[in-house]
């Protein structure tokens, strides 16, 4: 793989174009080579010698690592990186995504296996994730210390081994009519999506076991290469995934950037995912022992003169220091995958401001955490807002965002799928499912039968949670001193009425529910139980009734209900 740098192309150009006698080259503002000074001439060749140098340092052709050999990519493999390195228009985030996963199934694997066989975590007992930037080097790394992988899992896992995924990922971008590689992890070939950004991937990779192996290959390229790694044994157990980024992948280089993916794509998966920040600080320079040597003859010298008291001692020289420090970037815990008992109302609704992201009120109305288990398994924590969030306030239904995050093993998969009907669009709460491929093509989730399933069960929930909210017993009243005349009478304070927190709730939802009546026939019923009217027998603001109490109350006589509209 030969590459030249722009720059170093341009210098060598202009360097060579100075030097040609105008007569070949016409009038194209170049000086002619005889109107040149010596030392102009000198400094031209300086510099074309130079520009000539990078060139040749730039067009050093690839070399694999040292010691490892190579093997062709699987005819399928090879015909799916042809078509991701090719994609146009697609979301090139994703490959963060991915890695974040596949590094977390890693660490839940041997997690998983440890619990029989403590000593598989020998002396890297930390499991964890570590993200790693290189804005010289242009490299970004991707660390872990999972379950790890040898040399022929390398060669099979990233390679060589036809997998129906690569087969049915395949098929589904013939299929697609917009070509969307999105869909990638859907088939267990996630992986591959590097390509998207780096010209060259790097995978080291160890298991407790094993030697030390590195995976390599190009972008484009029909081989990859495997072999020991020449650096030793660098992870102890693990994976080490470096991106060689493209030219146009230098966004990837900014912590910031990096931050923001980490934290949406990894926010709450149960491992530490931590970025190394790169810091430049002010330190007081070290003196060299020659010139330590030298300050002493000098003091040494002019120990008779004299020195004012008021004289201010010199200032140290000071130079800067590049550190490094780690910073742990999904801080928040996956609490839907705790046991609810051990959960406090005071961490709910810490979670609520963490999903709601202060849309909705500064604290939840209330909330169900539950475990659907049968055919379908996932774990779910649903909310119902105090307040109305803003688009709905503003009537704008089709500018109202989920209010569900959808997970699949505690990664994000994507906070758009429409989890919940319309009139139920203000429930917020997360949703995470083993049992649901890890894809962000909306458009094919959408219509799985997974999410069919799953959306009806939430439905299901939410209206029980309201439900159970409408049925509440009226809070008691806090203790409250009693005050006292003269004479020593209690005085009776007029206290204002007690209204039921549901009804506060109801005259800000209300319009939501009377539209479930009309959008779900399904739920219908239920949903009736749940609406609260006006009723002539009581006019006071905060005084509703439902249907089922006006009819419990009607006389034997009363054979009609009359309606009037408010407009």
């Amino acid at each position: 793989m030969v590459r030249f740098h722009r720059l170093a192309l341009g210098a060598a150009f202009v360097a060579a174009i100075a030097l040609i006698p105008s007569s070949h080259t016409g009038n194209v503002g170049f000086a002619h080579a005889a109107e040149m000074t010596d030392d102009e001439k000198k400094a031209e060749e300086v510099a074309a010698d130079a520009a000539a140098e990078e060139m040749i340092a730039e067009a050093t052709p690839y070399s694999p690592p040292d010691g490892s050999s190579s093997f062709p990519y699987e005819a399928e493999v090879h015909k799916m990186l042809d078509i991701v390195i090719n994609s146009l228009y697609t979301n090139k985030d994703i490959f963060l995504r991915e890695l974040i996963s596949n590094a977390s199934d890693a660490l839940d694997k041997l997690r998983f296996l440890s619990v029989t066989k403590p000593e598989l975590l020998g002396d890297t007992k930390n499991l964890e994730m570590q993200v790693e930037y290189d804005p010289e080097a242009k490299t970004l790394t991707i660390r872990d210390t999972g379950i790890g992988m040898d040399k022929d899992d390398l060669i099979q896992n990233l390679g060589t081994v036809a997998r129906s995924g690569t087969t049915n990922f395949i098929k589904a971008l013939s299929a697609s009519e917009t070509n969307d590689v999105n869909m990638i992890g859907m088939f267990g070939v996630g992986f591959y999506s590097t390509f998207l950004v780096a010209d060259r991937v790097s995978v080291a990779s160890k298991t407790n076991d094993s030697v030390q192996h590195i995976w390599e290959s190009l972008n484009g390229e029909a081989s990859f290469h495997v072999g020991p790694d020449p650096r030793g044994n660098t992870l102890g157990r693990g994976t080490e995934i470096t991106l060689h980024l493209k030219e146009d992948a230098d966004e990837y280089l900014s912590p910031h950037k990096l931050k923001e993916l980490i934290r949406h794509y990894s926010e709450f998966v149960t491992h530490p995912v931590s970025l190394r920040q790169i810091k430049i600080i002010q330190v007081p320079k070290e003196i060299e022992e020659s010139e330590k040597e030298e300050n002493k003859d000098e003091d040494a010298e002019g120990d008779d003169i004299e020195v004012s008291d008021d004289e201010e001692e010199k200032e140290p020289e000071m130079e800067d220091v590049t550190t490094y420090e780690f910073e742990h970037i999904n801080t928040d815990p996956a609490i839907w995958a705790r046991d609810k008992e051990s959960i406090t109302d005071e961490e709910y609704q810490e979670f609520w401001n963490v999903i709601s992201k202060g849309d909705g009120g500064a604290k939840a109305e209330d909330w169900t955490h539950f475990n659907a288990e049968g055919n379908i398994n996932f774990k779910t924590i649903l909310y119902v807002p105090t307040e109305v969030p803003a688009a709905l306030q503003q009537g704008n239904l089709e500018q109202m965002s989920s209010g569900l995050r959808l997970y699949v093993r505690k990664v994000l998969i994507s906070d758009e799928f429409d989890l919940m009907p319309r009139y139920l669009s203000f429930i917020k709460g997360v949703v995470d499912s083993d049992d649901l491929p890890l894809n962000v093509n909306r458009e094919t989730l959408q219509e799985s039968k997974i999410i069919k399933i799953i959306k009806k069960k939430l439905v299901r929930k939410a209206i029980e949670l309201i439900r159970k909210m409408s049925r509440a017993e009226m809070p008691e009243d806090e203790p409250e001193e009693a005050e006292v005349d003269a004479d020593g009478n209690v005085i009776e304070v007029e206290r204002p009425k007690k209204i039921h927190p549901y009804i506060t709730w109801y005259k800000k939802f209300g319009l939501s529910l009377k539209m479930g009546c009309i959008d779900d026939s399904a739920n219908k019923d239920k949903l009736q139980k749940l609406l609260r009217f006006k009723s002539s027998k009581a006019d006071g603001e905060d005084d509703f009734i439902s249907l089922q109490d006006y009819v419990d109350r009607m006389k034997d006589w009363q054979k009609e209900i009359y309606v009037r509209s408010v407009r």
